[in-house]
């Protein structure tokens, strides 16, 4: 079985493991930067994964931070694997920084759990009713078709080989917000109904009926990742960029809200036979 790897998660594993050792060092980044004779901004956007760090930078790194030579090694492959080409970065014209990030992630990630209120999310949208979101927000016709295409890219990850396991719960909204024309609303949730079928895929529906509950105006998507050293992260999107939430602390919370969520929504089958009754009334 192939195993899915991004420069994202390798950069951000690199990043968390060169924080760990300059910690462990006593030293603060313009104490490194002193000694390397470069800024403490650039240790920081090392650390942080928001530049690809050089090998004969962490060469320099763990040399200063006493790392063993078996870490060494470690960490230089990261360095190298870090620099190799996503699928995604052929589009980068066309994806804003905030969202190329999170590609990158999603394209590793073993589990992906998402909450959505007005939406049909975007792994489980049909090309057709991508391009009526995308034509309401964008104006020119080929970021248009760029913005398909990635889509599409994305949704690859669901039926390819080792997919992640895949968990939308939608608010009830998501099914009846018209988007598109009847036409469209109703091919897309017959579609749902279809992928759903996947054995990695689980769709949930909270009905309109039902109370308050936790996440109600916020959506969000957790990624779990298949090593240990790379920890889960929550995404928060909003209109003009993105939250990436990594500590533990937070990263529970949206846990928490998610296990309620999953109990606030009615069962999988139940959720099927709410999506065809909605569909129905697209016809």
């Amino acid at each position: 079985m192939s195993v899915r790897t991004s420069p994202t998660v390798r950069r951000r594993r690199l990043g968390s493991e060169l924080r760990r050792l300059r910690e462990l060092a006593s030293l603060t980044c313009e104490q490194v930067g002193d000694r390397l004779g470069c800024s403490a901004s650039k240790i920081s956007r090392i650390e942080t994964a928001r530049v690809p760090a050089r090998v004969l930078d962490v060469q320099a790194l763990c040399e200063l931070y006493g790392a063993g030579e078996e870490q060494r090694v470690v960490l230089v492959a990261l360095a190298r694997e870090s620099k190799t080409q996503g699928w995604w970065q052929r589009f980068d014209s066309a994806l804003p920084d905030w969202f190329t990030t999170y590609v990158g992630l999603e394209a590793e990630a073993a589990s992906i759990r998402t909450y959505e209120i007005q939406l049909v999310p975007g792994l489980l949208q049909t090309e057709a009713y991508a391009r009526a979101l995308f034509e309401t927000a964008v104006n020119a016709p080929e970021e248009v078709e760029s913005a398909v295409e990635i889509r599409r890219s994305r949704q690859e990850i669901l039926r390819g080989e080792n997919p992640p396991r895949y968990w939308a719960v939608l608010s009830e909204a998501a099914l009846q917000r018209m988007v598109g024309g009847p036409g469209i609303m109703r091919d897309q949730l017959w579609y749902l109904t279809e992928i759903n079928e996947l054995r990695n895929v689980t769709i949930q529906v909270i009905p309109a009926h039902t109370g308050a509950h936790p996440g109600m105006s916020t959506p969000f998507v957790i990624l779990s990742f298949p090593d240990r050293a790379d920890p889960e992260v929550t995404f928060v999107d909003y209109l003009t960029g993105a939250l990436y939430l990594e500590k533990p602390e937070e990263v529970d919370q949206y846990n928490l809200a998610f296990n309620h969520l999953v109990a606030a929504a009615v069962s999988p089958v139940q959720s099927l036979d709410l999506i065809r009754a909605t569909a129905k009334q697209f016809s």
